[in-house]
């Protein structure tokens, strides 16, 4: 009994990681350029009172042997990259992410992260930079008497300039790509960092072998489906509420054997 209680707690803890997961994903249902998390368990060790085939006495062997269970962990937390839907906007700076490109930002400290999050802006110096002020690591600089700027699905940026009848090209975004994208690290702003699991980022075109397309005017919204969500939500909560019964079975079954005389 004591055992059932150490197993049922482990469920407990469980889920409510599950919970923490689902409430950020809804937390961040209107994010711009979200991944969806998924929170992944696994059985924890088991004990062998008797391991399948064996002896039984005359000759015999047990056909499935008895194991004991000790429980559950989280085991990871899955991102899911899925494509999120197009929300038009106007805005000439914001960009959308068709395929599995992120576009990359050189932080302050020289290092480089990378983002699904398409709303850019302008600095000081005319530079494309993203809500942190993060600038583009493809250095694209807007004229600062450009009357329009344009921005192609194969990333090449111009502008309009007062004096030339033809657009001046100013730049050309790159997007990167990772073999397994799952891998990135989280560090919150909608940003993520290379790990040894994502693997080294390959950076190109959009357009270029499969390293996706962008879409001037329009945003990429969170991949969370609210709906999904809240049957989450509610599977966890009814979950925890078992295990918490099996910890008050176990508690009174412990009670009626202490009373035995």
């Amino acid at each position: 009994m004591i055992r059932a209680l150490s197993t049922a707690a482990s469920g407990m803890q469980a889920e409510q990681q599950r919970l923490d997961v689902t409430a950020n994903n809804i937390a961040n249902s209107s994010t711009v350029g979200f991944k969806k998390a998924r929170a992944e368990f696994q059985d924890l060790m088991y004990q062998t009172i008797k391991a399948p085939g064996a002896a039984t006495g005359g000759g015999m062997q047990s056909p499935t042997g008895l194991q004991v269970g000790m429980g559950v962990r989280t085991v990871s937390t899955q991102r899911m990259h899925g494509q999120g839907s197009f929300r038009q906007t106007g805005n000439p700076l914001d960009v959308a992410i068709e395929g599995n490109g992120f576009l990359v930002v050189a932080k302050p400290d020289g290092s480089l992260a990378y983002t699904r999050d398409g709303q850019l802006r302008l600095n000081a110096e005319g530079r494309l930079v993203n809500s942190d002020g993060f600038a583009l690591a493809s250095e694209v600089s807007i004229p600062p008497d450009a009357t329009s700027v344009t921005i192609a699905v194969d990333g090449t940026v111009t502008a309009q300039v007062p004096g030339d009848t033809a657009p001046v090209e100013v730049g050309t975004i790159e997007l990167a790509t990772f073999a397994n994208p799952a891998g990135l690290l989280a560090q919150g702003r909608g940003l993520y960092s290379e790990t040894a699991a994502s693997g080294t980022a390959i950076t190109g075109k959009p357009g270029e072998s499969g390293i996706g397309l962008l879409q001037q005017g329009a945003l990429e919204v969170s991949n969370v489906s609210v709906v999904e969500e809240m049957i989450d939500l509610i599977s966890g909560q009814r979950a925890y509420e078992m295990n918490s019964k099996v910890i008050q079975t176990v508690d009174e079954m412990l009670n009626a054997a202490s009373r035995l005389r």
